[in-house]
């Protein structure tokens, strides 16, 4: 890096704060500020601690795309430096634990996969592919690594296109194995045929079946050494194997895998999340062993496992001695995560947290030093904490109104790296020691945006709802806002139902503050981050209590002085979509919607989605075997009490919440006489205001702000971009 690069990159870290000491004015967010913000992911502390890797994202708006590199920071503060070539994609950096190496993942042409190194003790070049070497980090100072990992063959490789009729046809215009009907000409059908029930994936597209497309292996356990010998295969049985971890002195390691030690269990192949499982009322309604803990040599031999318990186990980390290990337990498919210790031995699990703690526990470690660490959601916010066994009460070391992500700690547990967000702070690279001292910012690749841009902030409330349900949500400022004046709002419904907003840096809030609106948002029950009994119980129920926390929260809202009732709108994505037309069949209190990735007939819905096991789940059965839910909790049901001006927005490619619900919608709508807009994107899915592409992205929030400008003030001529 040249002289006058560290200078400019230096002079652009220094520039907010200057800006900010000399009173320089502020604006609102634009629609092309987005273009400008940079998103750091996926931070890897060296195994000395001396240094961080990040993953990078900047956008690139003349090409309408976003681009990644690996920068890397020194600990003790300093410049950041680009360690990839801007000129390709690169992502996901973690070193070797000798740290000669700096690992990553890139998919640039002239080597075989997709993983590269970068040497890191001495000078180098350009990245290359090292052969005998394991790929990235292990967690201790072994001299070995051990990783899981399933060997696959293309299904297209082994076929011999002069014998096999299909062999040149599309993937899924080719007969499925069992496929009874097959083209009358190879060479004119471009179709697709269908016979197994995953044949769709939301951000994949449509897919060939596992027999088609590949041929699905377990995952085994591999081994290899760091001294350029070849790896090794460890386990050998029809069982997938994952989570793998290794006992300190290098002899064990423990992973789990299928309690029953079925090749073909769901959970093996990890190709479904919990949450679209299919519904199993013995697995979902009460205790159930899916997942289980094993132990065997590094030397190889048989698995034993470790503890027959009730539930399913993930996390596995060592104590220091290697006499114990811990665990993240979940007892059923819809209690709280809790944190477990059992004898390396083997024996009974002894739970280490204590059941009052409301928060769910995840990235489990159990330092060198001894400290036992986790790092949990505390409503909206998130923390990191440690852990007493005897007494079982955790002890807060990292935490505030903020929301922090990708927890990486040196090989000595002394100190971590993570990146952290705020309501006015998009994200940024922070590193402390690892009781929680000595927290300081490394970099500031989005000062120079905050110093010209006023992000709003907002005020966080608490209110009591149906059934003394304690429920939290925040109320955004508007942009210039002024004692005496009186102000929109917009509620705003977050998808999932089982997912949370949070106290982090969102441009769909930002947006509209920015546009002179509050904007209100809330965690209604269903949501996560404030354990499995609140997060559960709006199943069978949607529409009831959650509605009803969403009215409180609105009624809060409504009452301040400041607050212009009669201009209220309401807005949401997948279950926030459902729930916002869901809405508008139950009051007129909003002058405007507007719906994204909605859902407005639930046995449509389950036919033309990739999740069925959602609906199974949360509506206790397949619609054939609950109708009555199914239907009552449609929207289209109650369609003709809707009066309220409704924009849809819609992806084309969506699979979670495909266009036919939307489609029925804006028919339904326009029947009535209702205002209503459809936006339909192409080349888009059900990621598109997360990941899609940058300018659709941002033309969506544009939509937004002309929406809601119309209807909710003076008319279009008050919209600005």
């Amino acid at each position: 890096m040249t002289p006058i690069r560290r200078l400019a990159i230096a002079l652009q870290f220094l520039a907010a704060p200057a800006a900010a000491q000399r009173g320089a004015p502020q604006r609102a967010f634009q629609l092309a500020d987005w273009y400008r913000l940079t998103t750091l992911s996926g931070p890897a502390m060296s195994p000395a601690g001396d240094r961080v890797a990040v993953t990078v994202t900047t956008v690139r708006e003349a090409e309408n795309k976003r681009h990644s590199e690996i920068w890397v920071v020194p600990t003790a503060g300093g410049e950041p430096q680009r360690f990839t070539s801007p000129g390709t994609e690169s992502s996901a950096p973690r070193w070797s634990p000798d740290g000669r190496y700096l690992f990553f993942t890139s998919p640039r042409t002239g080597g075989k996969g997709n993983s590269w190194a970068i040497r890191m003790d001495q000078p180098s070049g350009e990245a290359t592919q090292i052969e005998r070497y394991p790929n990235g980090s292990t967690p201790s100072d072994h001299r070995f690594a051990i990783w899981a990992d399933a060997d696959s063959v293309s299904a297209a490789d082994s076929t011999n296109a002069a014998t096999d009729p299909y062999g040149k046809m599309q993937p899924m215009a080719r007969p499925p194995f069992g496929a009874i009907t097959t083209p009358v000409h190879a060479g004119r059908f471009d179709g697709r045929q269908v016979v197994d029930m995953r044949y769709k994936s939301n951000d994949r597209g449509y897919v060939p079946g596992a027999r088609e497309a590949r041929v699905w292996r377990p995952s085994q356990l591999w081994i290899q050494t760091f001294d350029g010998s070849a790896k090794r295969q460890l386990t050998r049985t029809p069982v997938s194997k994952r989570g793998a971890s290794v006992s300190p002195d290098g002899k064990w390691v423990a992973f789990i895998a299928d309690a029953r030690l079925r090749a073909d269990s769901v959970v093996e192949h990890e190709r479904d999340s919990l949450s679209y499982l299919p519904y199993d009322r013995a697995r979902d309604e009460a205790p159930r062993n899916d997942i289980d803990a094993f132990v065997m040599s590094t030397d190889g031999g048989e698995p034993r496992r470790l503890a027959d318990w009730m539930g399913t186990e993930s996390d596995l980390t060592w104590s220091p001695d290697g006499r114990r290990i811990a665990f993240i337990g979940r007892a059923t498919r819809v209690a709280s995560a809790r944190v477990y210790i059992v004898d390396a031995a083997g024996g009974a699990p002894v739970l280490a947290l204590a059941d009052e703690f409301r928060s769910e526990p995840s990235r489990l470690e159990w330092l060198p030093g001894g400290t036992l660490l986790f790092a949990a959601d505390v409503g909206g916010s998130s923390g990191l904490f440690s852990l007493n066994p005897a007494t079982r009460q955790p002890v807060p070391l990292l935490g505030g109104r903020r929301k922090m992500s990708g927890f990486s700690f040196d090989a000595k547990g002394r100190r971590v790296a993570f990146v952290s967000t705020s309501m006015t702070k998009p994200t940024e690279l922070h590193v402390a020691d690892s009781d929680g001292r000595n927290e300081r910012r490394l970099t500031g690749f989005n000062d120079k945006l905050a110093s010209e841009v006023a992000f709003s902030d907002a005020e966080r409330l608490t209110f009591a709802s149906v059934g003394g349900m304690e429920i939290e949500g925040w109320l955004m400022k508007p942009f210039g806002w002024q004692p005496g004046r009186t102000y929109p709002v917009v509620l705003y419904i977050h998808g999932g139902p089982h997912s949370q907003y949070g106290e982090g840096w969102f441009d769909e809030f930002q947006n509209l503050a920015a546009q002179g609106m509050y904007v209100l948002f809330t965690n209604p029950r269903g949501s996560s981050g404030y354990g499995g009994d609140f997060t559960y119980s709006t199943r069978g129920r949607w529409g009831a209590e959650d509605y009803e926390d969403l009215m409180k929260a609105t009624d809060i809202a409504a009452a301040r002085a400041d607050i212009d009732s009669t201009r209220m709108g309401v807005t949401g994505g997948s279950y926030g979509g459902f729930m916002t037309a869901w809405i508008t069949t139950k009051t007129n209190r909003f002058k405007a919607a507007q719906t994204d990735r909605m859902i407005s007939d639930w046995t449509y819905w389950y036919g033309a989605s990739d999740a069925q096991g959602l609906t199974e789940f949360e509506f206790y059965g397949k619609p054939w075997d609950n109708i009555a839910m199914y239907d009552t909790l449609s929207p289209i049901r109650r369609v003709t009490k809707v009066r309220t001006p409704t924009l849809m927005v819609q992806s084309e490619e969506d699979f979670r919440t495909p266009m036919g619900n939307a489609e029925l919608w804006f028919m339904a709508l326009k029947k009535q006489n209702v205002p209503v807009e459809l936006v339909r994107y192409p080349r888009s899915t059900h990621e598109l205001s997360r990941s899609g592409e940058p300018w659709l992205l941002v033309d969506r929030l544009g939509r937004l702000r002309q929406w809601f400008g119309y209807w909710l003030r003076d008319g279009a001529n008050k919209v600005s971009n």
